[in-house]
Order: structure tokens, then C-alpha cells, then sequence
């Protein structure tokens, strides 16, 4: 890193923190209700912040534990606030079933599981993935590590049941073969960003959950209201862009936690 970029870096941290300081010392609700989840669509910004503090001030602590494992040594990506709206999805929809593709290092699909065990549901976690470095036009991975054997670590730390793991690609025959293989309560999509793959993973994924399932789509706040704040990212050109092609005779949208937005299937 240059001289340029290490002061860059720097500064950016401690006016993060300011920013992250600032906000805390505001309340957030200390309930976010079904009710709550239009608000999210009108004024996502808004709705994002309080999430924000909700995970700090509210959000069981397990939780919290799972987020501050995986932002250590950037074990994951993502942003406090998801942590949130992972939390109100299971709480709401009780899914019996949750699929995530592109797992990377396992943060979600694992916060799946401890979900499922914390709020006492009966959940089938699975996730398709390559486990391997395989980037695309927006991302790049390490090349030093075992992805599959680090995600299941990962499970082995909080005690997880081992999930149900597919080493592939999303569009691989064998990962179409089991999206198409039930029908899913939740889907995740957060494989490969280019747009054409994304619309080829709803595109199967749309066709496979059920009614009243819901599908999130990873990174696909940049054509939406939500303008981050200092410490989080609107997404990425594909996924946004899926995001505002989606038949909503088909799909309406229910909840937007900052890039994370989420879809459920109509009848």
C-alpha cells in the first residue's frame, strides 16, 4: 500500500468510527415489527440506521458474538445491519428451509443455523458455492485457503450442525439440479455478481421457492433510494439491476436492509 493509501485508510477508520459513535448515542426501536418493514422501502437510509443500532443495542447477544467472529481477520463481508434482517426474516417466515448461493467463508448460511437453534426452528441449511477463489468482474478472493473445510470450521466453532454443502458453481447442472429439487422457504443469492449469472441464478431460484417464500438478492441497492453512510456500500451494477427487472406481478417486495433487498413470491 502506498503512503498515499495507508493515510487514506486511516482517516477513513477513525471517521467511520466517529460516525458509528454519533449514531449509537441515538436510540433505535426496540422492536422492528412486520409493520416496520414498509418503512424500509420508503425510506431505506432511514430504516438501515435504525437497524444499525437495533444490532447494537438490541440484537440477542449470540448474535452479535457471530457478527464480531467473522468481521475479525475478515472472515466475512457484509455489515452489521444485515445481521438484523436475517434475524427479523427467520422470526417472521419460520423458513423450514434456507439455501444460500456463493457462500464464501460461510457467515450467513452459519448465521442460518444459529438462527434456526436460537429461535427453535426445525431448518434444512444448504448452500452451493465453488469454495475456491473464483472471483468475478467486481470480486476477488484469497487464493490461500480450503473455503469448503473453512466454512465447515466456522460451524464446528459455534456448535452448528454440519450443513448440507454443494462444491459448484450456481450454474453448474448439479446446482440447478438441486434448487430445482424442492420447493425453498428462503434463498439467498450472493454467487457471482456479473449480471447475466444473477439473472440466470433467479431466473431458477424465482421458479423454485415457494409461495409466500422469499428470495434476497445480495448488492442490488444501487438502483434503489438507499444512499449508505460511511461504513457500508449501495452493491453492485448486476444484481441492482436485476433488482429493478423483477416481475413484481410475481414478486413483491417486502424488506431493503441497505443492499440487501428482499422478495417474496406472490400466491
Amino acid at each position: 500500500m502506498s503512503i498515499k493509501g495507508f493515510l487514506y485508510h486511516q482517516y477513513w477508520r477513525m471517521a467511520t468510527a466517529r460516525l458509528k459513535r454519533r449514531l449509537l448515542k441515538q436510540s433505535s426501536p426496540s422492536k422492528l415489527e412486520r409493520a416496520d418493514w414498509a418503512r424500509s422501502l420508503a425510506l431505506p437510509t432511514e430504516f438501515y440506521l435504525d437497524c444499525f443500532r437495533f444490532f447494537h443495542q438490541h440484537l440477542p447477544l449470540e448474535l452479535q458474538e457471530h457478527r464480531a467472529y467473522f468481521d475479525q481477520e475478515r472472515r466475512g463481508f457484509g455489515e452489521d445491519a444485515m445481521h438484523v434482517m436475517w434475524f427479523l426474516l427467520f422470526q417472521e417466515l419460520k423458513p423450514a428451509s434456507f439455501l444460500e448461493i456463493g457462500v464464501y467463508r460461510g457467515q450467513v448460511v452459519s448465521l442460518g443455523g444459529l438462527l434456526a437453534r436460537l429461535l427453535g426452528l426445525s431448518c434444512s441449511v444448504q448452500g452451493i458455492s465453488p469454495f475456491s477463489p473464483a472471483g468475478d468482474a467486481v470480486s476477488k478472493y484469497r487464493q490461500d485457503l480450503d473455503y469448503l473445510e473453512d466454512t465447515r470450521a466456522h460451524f464446528r466453532h459455534f456448535s452448528l450442525p454440519q450443513p448440507e454443502l454443494l462444491k459448484a458453481f450456481s450454474t453448474d447442472p448439479k446446482a440447478v439440479a438441486l434448487i430445482k429439487s424442492r420447493s425453498w422457504d428462503l434463498i439467498y443469492i450472493d454467487g457471482n455478481h456479473d449480471y447475466e449469472v444473477v439473472c440466470k441464478d433467479w431466473a431458477v431460484c424465482s421458479a423454485s421457492v415457494k409461495p409466500g417464500g422469499v428470495i434476497v438478492l445480495d448488492d442490488a441497492g444501487l438502483t434503489s433510494a438507499y444512499r449508505p453512510p460511511l461504513f457500508a456500500t449501495g452493491g453492485h451494477p448486476g444484481p441492482s439491476r436485476l433488482a429493478e427487472e423483477i416481475d413484481r406481478n410475481q414478486f413483491r417486495e417486502i424488506i431493503q436492509v441497505g443492499h440487501n433487498r428482499a422478495f417474496q413470491r406472490i400466491g
